[in-house]
């Protein structure tokens, strides 16, 4: 049975391993956790971040992710939650308040990683 599933998305997904650490606070900035977990895949709206606790809806997350030499600092909520086969948690998180430097550096490494992509797959 074919189904239709209808793409949300925004902008091209890109696959990604980058370790990031988060901080999760409440609506008055007060922190409530923070962790590490790596995402793994980046659009420039937002990322899947695989971490080891679940990250409630309601909490915003300040993200930093490491893509190559930089360190990016981004402000996001939860659009969706689902726990792994391996017991891990996926967050997906849609960026907010993205500032221009940021946004810069996103979209480079998304062109980076096109580019890697389309190597690895034999092209030259």
């Amino acid at each position: 049975m074919d189904m239709l599933v209808e793409e949300k998305r925004k902008h091209t997904r890109m696959d990604s391993l980058n370790l990031v650490s988060y901080v999760c606070v409440d609506e008055n900035n007060q922190m409530l956790s923070q962790g590490m977990g790596r995402t793994l895949n980046v659009t420039e709206g937002g990322i899947l971040l695989e971490t080891h606790a679940p990250i409630e809806p309601q909490h915003i997350v300040l993200v930093t992710v490491g893509l190559k030499d930089d360190l990016v600092d981004i402000k996001g909520k939860v659009a969706h939650n689902t726990k792994g086969e391996g017991g891990e948690f996926n967050a997906g998180i849609e960026f907010i308040e993205t500032d221009a430097s940021a946004l810069r550096i996103l979209k480079d490494f998304i062109v980076a990683f096109k580019k890697q992509q389309y190597t690895s797959k034999g092209h030259k």
